[in-house]
């Protein structure tokens, strides 16, 4: 370690648990046991490691700054980090930014923004265990956008997948389709809800409720699309609106119309779906609110005594040319 002062991240390493479980000994606060502060107490002896009392002294005033962690491979994201900011401005806080992406893992997002000096995260459809996401609770206020499965001492924000299925079967049986099909989303976050809510939907109308392998990508609706064409339905519904223009790609390719011959219905309502030549109906999960709702959250717990809590948002319809009356 000769040049490097070691760090967090090196008796992390050195010791085998996180990098927060570390920091929880460092601060000698509740939040390990004692066999991992022995551990933790013996890598950091034998690295030399010494807290940084500047970093510490940082860390002693208020930054007012709520860090996000997002996904690059998720342009949805992107739409709720810019709402973000709006809604951070408005409780007299700003946002630091930190991605997920190939090769930076969502540890090393989140603890780089805590290093920043964050006071709270806002992790939009975290995939952490809820353990690891309870350690990270223990330091900062957590709130989880997009997922609600987190455990009892971080917030989260979502949107009723249920509800936005029943919008999106309502809407094309209200068109007078009834061979609907469903490109999922595999075991991306709300894939599996939103997976159940549409077998559920199909079930309670007394409709074959056919699901289709798929994905949150292009590529993977365009799989799916070929798959479709075997045993071609009415109409579809896709897990987001990148898989919706993945399926409608497949099918334009085989000649097929959208919607005279097939009805295509996405996911998300993004900045894709409301392209001039794309129009692509959708259910709306309306990023500005959920965002606000996150702020909000993060903002009331620094702020505040109020326990976690997790808010469900009730998605809307978007109606556009990609679906029509079933083909004649």
């Amino acid at each position: 370690m000769t040049g490097k002062r070691p760090t967090l991240m090196d008796v992390a390493e050195a010791a085998g648990v996180s990098r927060a479980l570390v920091s929880i000994v460092m601060r000698d606060v509740p939040g390990a046991s004692d066999a991992t502060r022995a551990k933790v107490q013996e890598a950091a002896r034998a690295l030399g490691y010494r807290p940084d009392s500047r970093a510490r002294l940082l860390r002693s005033s208020r930054t007012r700054l709520l860090g996000v962690s997002f996904s690059t491979a998720h342009a949805f994201h992107a739409e709720i980090v810019d709402a973000a900011y709006a809604g951070a401005t408005l409780r007299g806080y700003d946002i630091a930014l930190s991605a997920v992406a190939n090769g930076r893992s969502e540890e090393r997002a989140a603890d780089s923004l805590l290093d920043l000096g964050c006071e709270a995260l806002i992790m939009i459809s975290p995939t952490l265990e809820e353990q690891q996401l309870a350690e990270y609770a223990a330091r900062v206020p957590v709130v989880s956008l997009l997922r609600d499965d987190v455990g009892d001492s971080v917030d989260s924000v979502s949107s009723d997948d249920r509800a936005g299925m029943h919008l999106a079967i309502e809407h094309l049986t209200s068109l007078g389709h009834r061979s609907i099909a469903h490109v999922d989303g595999g075991e991306a976050i709300s894939g599996p809800q939103r997976r159940a809510a549409f077998r559920e939907e199909m079930e309670r109308r007394g409709l074959d409720g056919r699901v289709v392998p798929g994905g949150p990508t292009e590529e993977d609706g365009l799989r799916a699309g070929r798959k479709l064409q075997e045993e071609l339905p009415t109409a579809v519904v896709a897990f987001n609106d990148r898989c919706a223009l993945g399926v409608w790609e497949s099918f334009r390719d085989a000649g097929l119309r959208v919607p005279e011959d097939v009805s295509i219905l996405g996911y998300d309502d993004s900045q894709f779906a409301r392209l001039s030549y794309v129009q692509l109906s959708s259910v709306s999960q309306d990023a500005p609110l959920l965002a606000q709702a996150a702020v909000d959250r993060a903002v009331d717990r620094l702020e505040g005594t109020t326990p976690a809590t997790h808010l469900v948002r009730t998605p809307h319809l978007v109606a556009r040319r990609t679906t029509g009356p079933v083909p004649g």
